[in-house]
């Protein structure tokens, strides 16, 4: 016969454990386009194609080179270069061919279309093929390290005895913020866009999406992310134009 006192104990550091992961995750929420994090400071992420030097004549290297070594001498403020590997997903791409199949009236080109995507789904299975992506972090942190600032309390939990006259000054300091954080945003897709680079700014969605695969780089594969927005479109419903707030999942 089992010690009750013993099922509390496991039953009381499993819950310890759950919680001990959300404590460490520096992320409090993702919203308005900006990562918000428990210290205060706010975070832009930037996604940014990339330049094969190979393909380019010395000259087209050189004029890379310097107009990278530019930007970097520009900057006032640190930035992160991410490169992050994943295996490749060609999910969607696959449902497209599957869609455009179907609706192919000439029979040998169903065929062929349908015989494409096997191959496609057989050389994925079978084949690491990976792809690189790259990303630029664009931080913001008004309140140095040792400060604790508006953003961490307002973070912790908006307590019972908040008047709207606090959440309406917590929110025109974030906007401030916010703005001096896209000044500096704008600065950096300037730089990169003069180094012959693509660079988009990621949204609220698109945060949480690179977040959930990158703490769940396992369960994101079998259980994709599905935005709020994505499923109002499949019950034919239009969605009205909001700001939200996201939590990361984990």
């Amino acid at each position: 016969m089992s010690d009750p006192k013993f099922q509390n104990s496991v039953k009381g550091n499993k819950k310890d454990k759950a919680q001990s992961t959300q404590l460490y995750l520096k992320i409090a929420e993702i919203h308005d386009d900006t990562v918000v994090l428990k210290n205060g400071g706010l975070r832009s992420v930037l996604k940014s194609s990339s330049v094969n030097l190979n393909l380019k004549s010395e000259q087209e290297q050189n004029a890379v080179i310097y107009s990278y070594q530019n930007f970097l001498n520009m900057l006032e403020f640190p930035i992160q270069v991410v490169i992050r590997s994943r295996k490749l997903d060609l999910e969607h791409y696959i449902e497209k061919l599957k869609k455009i199949g179907v609706k192919q009236s000439n029979p040998l080109l169903q065929k062929q279309t349908f015989e494409y995507i096997e191959y496609i789904s057989r050389l994925v299975e079978y084949a690491d093929i990976m792809e690189k992506q790259f990303y630029v972090v664009v931080p913001h942190d008004p309140f140095g390290q040792e400060r604790k600032g508006f953003l961490a309390s307002f973070l912790e939990n908006i307590f019972p005895q908040d008047t709207v006259s606090k959440v309406n000054e917590r929110h025109r300091q974030f906007e401030e913020i916010k703005k001096r954080l896209s000044q500096r945003v704008n600065t950096v897709k300037a730089g990169l866009e003069g180094c012959g680079l693509k660079v988009q700014e990621l949204n609220t969605q698109e945060l949480i999406e690179l977040y959930y695969e990158t703490y769940n780089p396992l369960t994101s594969r079998s259980q994709k992310y599905e935005p709020e927005q994505e499923l109002a479109l499949e019950q034919d419903e239009i969605p009205e134009t909001t700001t939200g707030t996201a939590h990361v999942p984990a």
